[in-house]
């Protein structure tokens, strides 16, 4: 049996540093022999690299291009630049003309805010400050000498008017109460109705609606003036000059009789009023006017008071009625003169 065949040796490979000649044996042609200590080791032929990425220096690996990891921390090679990553980018580094235009982003911000709260503080002392000129100061203050006072007529006494305005002296017109001081002027002898106004700065205009008397009722200490409602203004001791006399009683059970003969007075034109002398009304349908000229009106009562006065001013106005002294108008289309 033969014996296996011996291995060939590998061939040669070419010298990186001679010319021509194989590496391992002489020039001269005769085999090498290998050298004692040490193994020569063959050079590797440099393998294809792949491109590699740069990830952050936290995890030390290379990444390929291709998205798939080595698996391999970065070596000194890598720390030190020497191999084909090259030297990792440092994080957070952000230049000096970045930096400062955040700098400067942040001064215009906290330069806004700060414009922004001092307007509003300004603002609001503003307007804290005029509420209190108008409020509280006394630059408003209602001065008695701005006041005025106006149509009291014949009734209403000024003076106490002006006593009223006069509990309000000082406060400023925003604070007034125009209400309160409106029923505490009503609240007056012979007061109808009143307007208060302000005048600014600091004064009023008091406009009054009097209660001007129409009537005279005779009473034990005089005569009570009424007006053309029929509310008591004042007592006099005569009858005033022009003011007719109404003799009805100002009782409850008289109130009826009152209204009718107050009805006719306020229906009369104003020249046909001016000649009343005296208006009597036992009842509220038994009215009866006598004139300044001595002529008697018999009214009745106080229905068709309209038609009833154009019915007595045609009878006056005939000439053949000159001698009349008795209009009876209670049936206003059945007039009998007298």
């Amino acid at each position: 049996m033969r014996p296996p065949p011996r291995p060939r040796p590998a061939a040669p490979r070419p010298s990186r540093s001679g010319g021509g000649e194989r590496a391992g044996r002489p020039q001269n042609g005769t085999p090498a022999r290998p050298a004692t200590g040490a193994t020569r080791r063959a050079p590797v032929e440099d393998a294809p690299t792949r491109p590699v990425r740069r990830v952050p220096a936290a995890t030390g690996e290379l990444v390929p291009s291709n998205g798939a990891r080595t698996g391999r921390p970065a070596g000194r090679g890598a720390a030190s630049g020497r191999g084909p990553a090259g030297p990792a980018a440092p994080v957070g580094v952000v230049s000096h003309g970045m930096a400062a235009r955040l700098a400067e982003r942040d001064a215009m911000r906290r330069h806004r805010i700060r414009t922004r709260v001092l307007a509003w503080t300004g603002g609001l002392l503003v307007v804290a400050g005029l509420a209190w000129v108008a409020f509280f100061s006394s630059v408003l203050g209602l001065d008695l000498e701005d006041v005025t006072i106006a149509g009291e007529g014949t009734v209403v006494d000024p003076a106490q008017v002006e006593a009223v305005v006069a509990e309000s002296a000082g406060v400023p017109l925003p604070r007034l109460d125009t209400v309160a001081l409106r029923e505490r002027v009503l609240d007056l002898n012979g007061v109808r109705d009143v307007e208060i106004r302000r005048v600014w700065p600091s004064g009023l205009a008091v406009l009054l609606e009097s209660r001007e008397p129409v009537v005279a009722v005779p009473v034990d200490d005089g005569f009570a003036l009424l007006d053309a409602e029929g509310v008591h203004v004042r007592t006099d001791p005569a009858v005033p000059e022009g003011l007719p006399e109404i003799d009805a009683p100002l009782d409850e059970q008289g109130a009826r009789a009152l209204d009718a003969a107050l009805v006719l007075l306020n229906t009369l034109p104003p020249d046909l009023h001016a000649q009343v002398a005296e208006v009597s009304a036992p009842t509220r349908d038994a009215v009866r006017m006598t004139l300044r000229d001595g002529v008697v009106v018999e009214w009745g009562s106080s229905e068709e008071a309209a038609l009833k006065v154009r019915v007595l001013q045609t009878l006056r106005a005939v000439p053949e009625n000159a001698g009349v002294t008795v209009y009876d108008v209670s049936a206003p289309t059945m007039p009998v003169t007298r």
